[in-house]
């Protein structure tokens, strides 16, 4: 798709094509100098027989052909009465079809819409047309031109009509007024501008550097960023000295800010270690939330299943498998206390006791559910333990609400699981939002058993739950250590046992699961990459590069990061042909046929599965193949795993190629063969955890590809990167001695 200069266009629509009624996404023919034009974009209040003047760009698609891309607009409402006429008979305003349009206009002519504004209640003039039914029309026709008003005078502020719209359903009818006086209203949550956007507009007003709501909102930018980070709370002193910097004011007045915040509620303060903390609260509720709910599973347990040591042993003889010391202490504490963490590295027989304390609960007639936090993972921990598992989203019945503006949950307090126990995999990289809400779902009485690698990187979402549980002693721990002789058949895995020791894996041998192929450059390493997924391994392994075969990128910057990257394997694996469709969108290229991951988390988009099941959502990390484009209507479509989800064309951006994808966003997956660059990693990047998580990523085979100094590097850098949360002080305000085995 080739793209031509802004231009301006102006011209009457025609019809509407296409519309989401959610974002205003619209595809609509527009007649403009006895020319006949499709235009693309964000256009929610246009409507046939409107005036519209276009800022935007033609684009030439190969089987569409020309389309006018709209990044803004202006409109007026018809001017004449056949263009009212156009207008009316389009359904624009409810009750209205072409019948009773047209005998409105032959009644007032060039005037109809000077009616229609002022003197609403003369249309029941109209043949059929009821007293009520006239006010009902002219106050439909107000509204839908109060808003197009409203949006020409946002958009002398840069702001587009899916923007203005959004402002307008969470300030209501003043709202330019409102924006005016204090444009950090648009940094509120339902509305969602950056601060430095709502700054720049303020500068532009002339609003004042220390206006108390610049202050305010500049606060808690550094918390909702910082959030974004991962951190729940931030010490108060850094809060007051980030901001101040941001701001360009002295800290002292950013303080007095917080003060006026915490009188609000819009944050809340604890004094944690002696320091006090601030957080937004959102966060502090889910983990004051999961701290209380943790609280009450281990004050009223569930009934221990009886005579379990002599089960345990019938288990060992029926299936031939002995367990340690260390599994049958997780396995007791699982069936007896009700609440768990069971940690290891690979090989050290996780799954397996997860095997046995699955079918030790079903021999008692309880029902289990499994869950994990992503697709990938889910899948995984079916196939390992021959159960279904879901996501926690899926499991807890995710659903996106309109009316709320985020996520709600069908599972809650007032509809909980019809669970006995639920075991959770990966539980590093679950957020603490996620948490609570698993938490806020299970019944009193039922088992939580949490399995993860506390070695592993932390959630991409705020919060450190598995860690926080770890060292608060409040919970009880099972630690699994033995590396099992089967597992120690693995490169991968012995080298991964070395890595979180702090020892340098074997580079040297030739053979096996586990390499290092040497590069001396970041540029000789993304050409080996390449070489090596797209030719060396298919054809030395039978591996595809599509399904198998997965770069996990410590950045995504820099030669050997993901963005570089996916450039060079798009053009080897999926290079442009004719008809094969394209998009350019914020995050780079799509291309038809290209293996594409979600983004962000998107509430809303439906998707269907081959048995016929229907839903909704797609989550940060799920990685699919993209089958399908259509700039003409707006939609896409991807398949990931066993569902078919479609896009509307505002959330294509939320996509981006994923033949290379960071090793943070590939938390909870597992991959045939995982292909990591080791060279040209910046230094906040080089650590030991993020490698240990990349390596472990690998199921049957792991290639490095850089140089051997890189690693020792990483292995020694234990530095890990600091979460500040809440949760561990929570927990340990209550919990007892440390219960681990």
């Amino acid at each position: 798709m080739q793209t031509a200069e802004t231009e301006q266009l102006q011209g009457t629509v025609v019809s509407i094509t296409y519309r989401n009624e959610r974002n205003g996404y619209t595809v609509l023919q527009l007649a403009s100098e006895g020319r006949l034009i499709t235009a693309v974009g964000a256009m929610p209040a246009a409507s046939p027989g409107d005036s519209l003047l276009l800022e935007g760009s033609f684009t030439t698609h190969k089987t569409y052909g020309s389309q006018f891309q709209v990044t803004r607009l202006s409109l007026r409402p018809p001017q004449t009465a056949e263009a009212v006429l156009t207008f009316l008979s389009s359904g624009a305003i409810k009750g209205v079809g072409p019948a009773t349009a047209a005998k409105i206009v032959d009644l007032f002519g060039d005037r109809t819409l000077e009616v229609l504004e002022k003197e609403p209640a003369r249309l029941a003039q109209v043949r059929g047309i009821t007293l009520k039914k006239a006010k009902e029309i002219g106050a439909q026709f107000a509204e839908r031109y109060s808003m197009r008003e409203l949006m020409l005078r946002f958009s002398a502020y840069g702001l587009s009509a899916v923007e203005s719209l959004r402002i307008l359903e969470a300030l209501g009818a003043e709202c330019v007024e409102q924006v005016e006086q204090n444009p950090y209203l648009l940094c509120r949550e339902e509305i969602g501008f950056a601060f430095d956007r709502a700054d720049a507009m303020a500068a532009g007003l002339g609003l004042s550097p220390l206006l108390p709501a610049r202050l305010e909102s500049g606060a808690l930018h550094v918390l909702r960023h910082n959030a974004g980070n991962g951190h729940t709370c931030l010490p108060r002193h850094k809060v007051c000295e980030v901001a101040a910097r941001l701001l360009r004011v002295e800290p002292g007045e950013v303080d007095a800010a917080v003060d006026r915040l915490l009188a609000d509620g819009r944050a809340v303060e604890r004094n944690l270690s002696g320091r006090p903390f601030v957080a937004l609260p959102l966060y502090y509720e889910c983990e004051q939330a999961v701290c209380d709910r943790l609280r009450l599973m281990l004050a009223y347990p569930p009934a221990p299943v009886e005579a379990l040591p002599q089960r345990l042993e019938a288990l060992e003889l029926a299936t031939g498998i002995h367990y340690d010391e260390r599994q049958k202490a997780a396995v007791f504490r699982a069936l007896s206390d009700g609440v768990l963490v069971l940690t290891g590295g690979p090989g050290t027989g996780k799954t397996t006791t997860i095997q046995a304390i699955i079918t030790l609960l079903q021999g008692q007639n309880l029902k289990v559910a499994l869950a994990a936090p992503t697709g990938r993972a889910a899948k995984r921990m079916s196939e390992l333990t021959g159960g279904e598992a879901k996501t926690l989203h899926r499991l807890l019945e995710v659903a996106y609400s309109d009316e709320q503006g985020a996520a709600e949950f069908g599972r809650n307090e007032r509809h909980p699981l019809e669970a006995d126990a639920v075991i959770v995999d990966e539980l590093s990289m679950v957020d603490v939002q996620l948490f609570d809400a698993l938490l806020r779902a299970m019944p009193l009485g039922c088992r939580l058993i949490m399995v993860g690698d506390e070695n592993q990187l932390p959630a991409v979402g705020a919060g450190n739950v598995l860690g926080d549980i770890l060292v608060s002693g409040l919970v009880p721990v099972v630690s699994l250590h033995t590396i099992f002789r089967q597992a120690m058949q693995s490169r991968i895995v012995t080298n991964a046992h070395k890595i979180v020791a702090g020892e340098t894996p074997d580079l040297t041998c030739r053979d096996g699961d586990f390499f290092l192929a040497h590069a001396p450059t970041p540029r000789a390493a993304a050409a080996l990459l390449c070489d090596l997924d797209a030719t060396r391994l298919p054809a030395a392994y039978g591996l595809d590069p599509l399904t198998d075969i997965q770069i996990l990128c410590p950045s995504r910057m820099g030669e050997t990061g993901s963005v570089h990257l996916n450039q060079l394997l798009c053009e080897r694996l999926n290079p442009a042909g004719a008809g094969k469709r394209e998009w350019t969108g914020p995050r780079g290229l799509l291309r038809v046929g290209d293996k594409v991951m979600q983004t962000r988390n998107n509430y809303d988009v439906a998707w269907t599965r081959a048995d016929g099941a229907e839903g909704t959502g797609v989550w940060n990390g799920d990685v699919g193949l993209l089958l399908s484009l259509d700039p003409a209507t707006g939609v896409a479509t991807v398949r990931f795993d066993d569902r078919v989800a479609v896009y509307a064309g505002e959330d294509w951006a939320d996509l981006e190629q994923a033949y290379a994808i960071t090793v943070h966003k590939s938390q909870g997956s597992e991959y045939p063969c995982v292909l990591i660059p080791v060279i040209g990693i910046p230094q906040r990047l080089a650590y030991r955890n993020l490698l240990y998580t990349g390596v472990t990523r690998a199921r049957r085979l792991l290639v490095l590809a850089g140089e051997e100094r890189t690693v020792a590097h990483m292995v020694q850098n234990h530095v890990k990167s600091r979460r500040y949360t809440m949760l561990a002080h929570l927990l340990t305000e209550s919990a007892s001695p440390p219960a681990e085995s």
